[in-house]
């Protein structure tokens, strides 16, 4: 099965792991993806396109014929993290994790990759997506391998401290940063988190309504996993003339659906969103980087 890595994948492995880490599985994924599935004896039907930005994942079928998902990642995406978060979930609120292929590669339940939360129209959308993070919020497996909230954004603020001289984003990076250490420096609960849920991780399936995919699991408060979804379709938001108070009345209407304290999902909104935007300025996507910044300033 010959093919060119999708470019939305090469594109966000570079800026995330770097050129050499990504170009070199790149490099080798033609031919994972022509070995794996016959390896696990699974028939290719076709590349999911223009697929994530983390792994390549095909549609096929098992040796009864059944439909399924192989999902491949690169190891520096940590898919064992995915696949013992899964395995953990078992089906609940998530996709099904139906085994593991070659090369740390995932076999799992097929869903509708076409269809996502963001087909729907915006309030409906919020609401379907508020019911199924719930459900992934639980206590975390015993012996678990997953980081936590408090190490992934440390990293992160290492990564922002740069930009507190930037002359776009220098306030809300040090408003950003300081909201980090007041949220950190107070009792929080430990839940197992999807890490990246948004309206696009949560695809149409046959065996539910909605069912997350894609978690980059870590272990944390609730507010710090909904806050990437306050963010949905920013572009739309800093269109309209009423941008700013629908912003924060979105803050509010998930927190309070969810019953999550308003303050915290605000702080970890603003950090989360102005590290985007900082990333998005690095990497020269200076539209995104402006839709971003806007957003934060006015939570």
């Amino acid at each position: 099965m010959g093919f060119e890595p999708p470019r939305r994948l090469a594109t966000a492995l570079r800026e995330r792991h770097g050129d050499a880490a990504a170009d070199d599985w790149l490099g080798r994924l033609p031919g994972l993806a022509e070995r794996v599935p016959g390896e696990a004896g699974l028939t290719v039907e076709r590349v999911v396109a223009p697929g994530g930005r983390d792994s390549l994942v095909l549609l096929v079928h098992d040796e009864a014929g059944e439909p399924a998902a192989l999902k491949l990642a690169p190891p520096f995406t940590r898919p064992d993290l995915e696949r013992e978060a899964l395995a953990h979930w078992n089906g609940w609120g998530a996709v099904r994790l139906l085994g593991q292929a070659p090369e740390g590669s995932l076999v799992l339940e097929r869903l509708h990759p076409e269809v996502s939360l963001r087909s729907l129209p915006e309030a409906k959308a919020l609401l379907e997506a508020a019911g199924t993070v719930r459900k992934l919020w639980v206590e975390p497996p015993a012996g678990h391998g997953f980081e936590t909230v408090a190490a992934r954004t440390a990293r992160q603020a290492e990564a922002m401290e740069p930009h507190r001289a930037d002359a776009v984003a220098g306030d809300l990076t040090a408003a950003a940063l300081a909201a980090r250490e007041e949220l950190l420096a107070a009792p929080a609960e430990e839940l197992l988190l999807h890490g990246d849920f948004r309206q696009g991780k949560v695809l149409a399936g046959d065996r539910a309504p909605w069912l997350a995919v894609g978690p980059d699991p870590l272990v944390g408060e609730r507010a710090y996993d909904l806050a990437r979804l306050v963010r949905e379709r920013v572009e739309d938001l800093v269109a309209s003339s009423a941008g700013a108070p629908a912003a924060r009345r979105r803050v509010h209407k998930l927190a309070d659906s969810l019953d999550v304290d308003r303050e915290r999902l605000r702080g970890w909104t603003l950090f989360r969103t102005v590290e985007s935007g900082a990333r998005a300025l690095a990497a020269g996507r200076r539209q995104e980087a402006e839709w971003l910044l806007e957003f934060a300033a006015w939570l």
